[in-house]
């Protein structure tokens, strides 16, 4: 338990000291966010706080992750050193998306077939348990990359990816705490501590933004920690009630907002006809902005849906697979439709209001 404390301090700490670093060379160097069209701040702000979270997050992982639990973090910190680079890169030097997603599948494949973060069920989802090797490791690669993908498109206003991401590392990291996975649980926690720093500098008003570094770097240690959640969960288990039985479901709860967000939004894209990663205003948080909410208000809307989704997947899970998915997919397309209707009857009110 010590080293989980001591590596939340250590991310925390090394991640408090770094940013304001990074703002004054951000500042000096002119390496500024500059507000568009489809911006939701207003003034030039420094994107580059990924860089501090990657650092403090790593070295906590490499300084108090027991010896003999740090031979399975071998390939998964060598996927999180090219996922930075992706990220930095793409924050200096604003990359096509089809090149960041080439990146992405590179370190997806990397972790799917040398770190063996794979699904290798899916607990009777679709009436499916056991998966081939092949399907388990495409299946993978495609769980990683979405998970990414859904934190970058989530990465919008002020706290919002962080606080998502640092729910899932608590309620995550506690579980391998209980069922003693030490490396799991100190990456978990070590990146929980990094998050608190910067949300610090990052909650209204802005002094940071993570940028793609650290959006595409939270996004894959999340895909990490729920495939090995599901993973952990397929196997016998001593402890009887910290398993979960429809274990991908739950983890779809936990991480409901971001992944449900992404679906929609490129579907949309699509039947539009435009390209699924052309970027626009149409994601959750743009609606909840858009009636009215402010930064803070949104995110500790979204937040605090997020962890409803979490209580009602974990009070629900015995009702099987694919009810409870159904439930929470139909859940946050009520709450979804239920926004935009909202959204749309405010902006008719505001036209006609112009007109008088």
């Amino acid at each position: 338990m010590y080293t989980i404390i001591l590596g939340f301090i250590t991310s925390f700490t090394l991640t408090y000291l770094i940013i304001p670093i990074i703002i004054r060379v951000a500042k000096e160097r002119r390496l500024y966010d500059s507000p568009n069209e489809r911006s939701a701040h207003i003034e030039p702000t420094p994107s580059l706080g990924g860089i501090a979270i990657f650092a403090g997050t790593v070295c906590a992982i490499v300084l108090w992750t027991p010896m003999e639990a740090f031979g399975v973090l071998q390939y998964i910190l060598a996927a999180f050193i090219l996922i930075f680079l992706v990220g930095i890169l793409d924050d200096l030097v604003p990359m096509s998306p089809t090149k960041k997603l080439g990146g992405q599948l590179l370190v997806s494949i990397i972790l799917a077939y040398k770190g063996n973060v794979r699904i290798t069920s899916l607990f009777g989802v679709l009436g499916i348990h056991e998966l081939p090797e092949m399907t388990s490791f495409v299946l993978s690669i495609v769980a990683i990359v979405g998970i990414i993908n859904a934190f970058n498109l989530i990465d919008g206003i002020n706290g919002l990816a962080g606080s998502i991401a640092l729910w899932a590392c608590c309620l995550w990291g506690t579980w391998f705490a209980v069922m003693n996975v030490p490396a799991m649980a100190v990456l978990a926690f070590s990146l929980a501590g990094a998050i608190v720093a910067f949300l610090k500098y990052n909650l209204t008003p802005a002094k940071i933004f993570m940028g793609d570094t650290g959006s595409l770097f939270l996004g894959m240690v999340c895909a990490v920690l729920a495939i090995k959640f599901i993973e952990l969960n397929s196997q016998p288990i001593p402890y009887v009630s910290m398993r979960f039985h429809a274990a991908p479901v739950i983890a779809v709860g936990v991480l409901i907002f971001p992944l449900f967000d992404t679906v929609r939004v490129f579907a949309k894209r699509i039947f539009d006809g435009k390209s699924p990663f052309s970027p626009d205003r149409n994601h959750i948080h743009h609606l909840l902005l858009n009636i009215g909410c402010s930064h803070s208000m949104a995110t500790m809307i979204l937040v605090g849906a997020s962890m409803g989704f979490t209580a009602i997947a974990l009070l629900l899970q015995d009702i099987g697979a694919v009810p409870l998915l159904l439930v929470l997919l139909g859940l946050a397309w009520l709450l979804t439709e239920t926004l935009s209707r909202w959204e749309r009857r405010r902006n008719r009110q505001t036209q006609t209001n112009e007109q008088r």
